[in-house]
């Protein structure tokens, strides 16, 4: 198995309108494709990041909860890279999405901090510097 890089991250979402807005109009990636299932009375959204397709974001009807505090077993977060956190957190909160205090990786000396989709998604913001 030759694995090259992450293809995609899919995401399924309770309410699709709100989580299209939040991962398009707060965090800024780009619309590749959306597309209406209506078999599955489902949306499939795909989202890009500069030039790399990296979400589906998916919609079904009445979809089961799925735990997502940060020790639970299976997908921890997911994290994106950032150059100023700073900046970055403050974005988020000048469009009112609640972050948690800027922490520093003790193994790393990066700097990092948590904050949720509309679903409670844990999200990551982590500083890279050069």
């Amino acid at each position: 198995m030759l694995l090259q890089a992450v293809h995609h991250i899919a995401i399924i979402c309770t309410d699709y309108h709100r989580s299209k807005t939040f991962y398009t109009d707060v965090l800024g990636l780009q619309v590749i494709r959306e597309v209406y299932r209506a078999e599955r009375d489902s949306w499939k959204l795909d989202l890009a990041l500069g030039e790399q397709y990296i979400i589906e974001l998916f919609s079904f009807p009445d979809p089961p909860a799925r735990v997502s505090r940060p020790e639970a077993s299976g997908l921890r977060h997911l994290a994106f890279a950032v150059a100023d956190i700073t900046a970055a957190v403050q974005q988020l909160q000048d469009k009112g999405v609640e972050t948690e205090p800027i922490r520093l990786d003790p193994h790393t000396q990066q700097r990092f901090t948590f904050f949720s989709d509309p679903d409670g998604l844990p999200l990551e913001l982590y500083e890279v510097r050069d």
